[in-house]
């Protein structure tokens, strides 16, 4: 399970730089390395979006937990 956290992240981390090379410079590195719309770069698009759905449960646990420890403060 650790793997997989770790791998969801890195795409994650890899998807917010090329997002912010997208907003700041108008570069998509992906559509660079792969080719804009190809299959290759569909697959990367949607394994990011994928990571992101993956990482939402952890996020979710953690807010779930401080707010039971606020309750019984």
């Amino acid at each position: 399970m650790r793997s997989i956290n770790l791998i969801t992240l890195a795409l994650l981390i890899v998807g917010g730089l090329n997002w912010g090379l997208v907003g700041l410079f108008e570069f998509d590195l992906v559509a660079a390395l792969f080719g804009e719309m190809t299959l290759l770069s569909r697959i990367v698009y949607i394994l990011v979006a994928l990571s992101a759905l993956w990482q939402i449960v952890p996020l979710l646990r953690g807010t779930q937990g401080d707010s039971r420890k606020a309750r019984t403060a």
